[in-house]
């Protein structure tokens, strides 16, 4: 498994099946659950996109003209048009406004699975809009990851 993160280059082909991880992340206030998936497929020849910058900077002006911020919006909409699969989970504690933007941007275009437990504030647009567009979705990390599994043994 390779993990990618922003602000590394993309290649300019992927070789092997790619994820993108969409989800909370709050500003690092989320669980850093983009490390479970992570481990947990280690032992797969797979790329996994994970937009959770390390070197995040809290007080980085959200502005489309501020260069480190467009670099990394740029960076996760550029990985989501490339992956294979996109992963969505809303964790239950945050809002995670970018995350319903993704679903929508992904929503009968791209390959996703998604996890919104009980709790997330908005689980009921998250439901119908997967629903609709025949997203599956999973109950919880491990439904998560063993579906990651299945597909990456599809592909």
């Amino acid at each position: 498994m390779k993990e990618l993160k922003p602000p590394q280059p993309l290649p300019p082909t992927f070789d092997s099946f790619t994820v993108f991880l969409a989800g909370s992340i709050e500003m690092g206030a989320a669980e850093d659950w983009q490390a479970v998936i992570a481990r947990a497929l280690a032992d797969l020849d797979l790329v996994i996109l994970n937009p959770r910058r390390d070197a995040w900077d809290a007080s980085w002006p959200q502005d489309a003209d501020f260069g480190p911020f467009r670099e990394q919006v740029e960076w996760e909409l550029d990985a989501q048009e490339r992956a294979e699969l996109i992963v969505f989970y809303f964790a239950p504690d945050t809002r995670a406004p970018i995350t319903l933007l993704e679903l929508g941007l992904a929503a009968g275009r791209k390959r996703a699975v998604v996890c919104c437990p009980d709790g997330y504030w908005r689980k009921g647009n998250v439901d119908i809009v997967c629903r609709r567009h025949a997203i599956p979705m999973a109950a919880d990390l491990d439904e998560l990851i063993a579906h990651i599994r299945k597909e990456f043994f599809a592909w």
